[in-house]
């Protein structure tokens, strides 16, 4: 409840301020301001209940208003930054003297507005859009029997508060199209409770894989419950979890390697163990990690991983948020490599927050892995 009231009078300072730079400052009166107010009041509110949707009432009676109060902060977003370029312009035409600044003012806020909402109506398209990305990873260290297979990534799936379980029939139609010979899911399945939203992810029962379904924790599993709880949830549906541990899957004569670790910023005792999770790996047999941020590379480049899968990024989720994304993990999505090792991380198939992306194109990655 805390979250909801310090979250709420943040927010309404920021629609304060909303009031005064597109209301006010735009020269409206009478009717037209109290409409102004009115109305950045009502979308203030819509915010506010999306804030405690999925981790204090569930979500599902209100969906519809827990969207569009979430694609609102999505505009929001936009429109703030809009306003500081918006803010040095006219304190140019301020020290050249400008005649006409209230003009001015007018014509730069209406088009701050159109240009947000449109790209935000994009955004909501492109999130909309999920799309299967194929990805080849050769490596000389994969033995023959291996060559060939094909491993579907689905990560940051977010669902439990905008989104709902029909999104992630959604997903698993998408994967199951696919034909994955595996699948891995490296964290950020849900946002909210297992009570409130776990029938929001439970349509991951249906994922069919030749050698099964692997997934570990990312951040938000240990928001509101704990990470054993939604972890334990998830192995009721048919994935296996990995908790600082390793696994070993049998293709023909070979034998491939997958080990997850716990998220790198989770608390004690939900911390991550690299050294756990790789006791009684054989150096000789091809290994992958599955570690939802990225930043944890170095660590397992160190210690003969062959490729780490990860998620978290979002590939930035909203323009320009990828470079900050970018300076703070490392990478933003695709291929790379980290020492000997390569990486791999998935702009993820949902969003957190709003429902909204802008220049990152959510993805369900099929991995095939290739030797040479």
């Amino acid at each position: 409840m805390l979250r909801i009231v310090i979250g709420g009078s943040v927010l309404a300072l920021v629609h304060w301020l909303l009031y005064r730079r597109l209301v006010r400052a735009t020269g409206m009166t009478g009717y037209p301001r109290i409409a102004g107010a009115v109305t950045l009041g009502a979308l203030w509110l819509t915010v506010v209940v999306a804030l405690g949707a999925g981790g204090f009432y569930s979500p599902e009676p209100i969906r519809p208003i827990v969207w569009f109060g979430l694609t609102w902060a999505a505009v929001m977003f936009y429109l703030l930054l809009g306003l500081l370029l918006v803010g040095i312009v006219l304190l140019l035409a301020r020290w050249a003297k400008f005649s006409g600044r209230l003009r001015l003012t007018r014509a730069l806020s209406a088009g701050l507005v159109v240009a947000s909402v449109g790209a935000v109506a994009y955004g909501v398209y492109e999130a909309n859009t999920p799309r299967v990305v194929q990805v080849q990873v050769r490596s000389s260290k994969l033995p023959a029997e291996l060559d060939g297979l094909r491993v579907a990534v689905v990560s940051d799936i977010h669902v439990g508060a905008a989104r709902g379980a029909a999104f992630t029939r959604r997903v698993v139609d998408l994967v199951n199209e696919q034909r994955p010979d595996l699948i891995v899911l490296p964290g950020d399945l849900i946002d909210g409770s297992v009570e409130l939203v776990g029938p929001d992810i439970a349509p991951v029962a249906e994922l069919r894989s030749r050698y099964g379904m692997f997934a570990v924790a990312g951040n938000h599993e240990g928001y509101v419950d704990g990470v054993g709880d939604w972890m334990d949830y998830w192995e009721s549906l048919g994935l296996r979890t990995l908790r600082n541990q390793r696994a070993e899957i049998e293709v023909g004569a070979a034998t491939v390697e997958i080990a997850g670790v716990y998220d790198f910023d989770a608390p004690d005792p939900w911390g991550p163990d690299l050294d756990s999770a790789l006791t009684g790996h054989r150096p000789d047999r091809f290994l992958i990690l599955l570690a939802h941020q990225p930043r944890q590379a170095p660590d397992a480049a160190d210690r003969g991983v062959d490729l780490q899968i990860s998620g978290h990024t979002h590939g930035g989720q909203m323009w320009p948020l990828n470079y900050v994304v970018g300076w703070v993990n490392g990478t933003v999505f695709g291929l790379d490599r980290v020492g000997a090792m390569q990486r791999y991380t998935t702009r993820g198939v949902g969003a957190w927050g709003p429902p909204v992306r802008v220049a990152a194109p959510p993805d369900i990655s099929i991995l095939t892995l290739r030797r040479g």
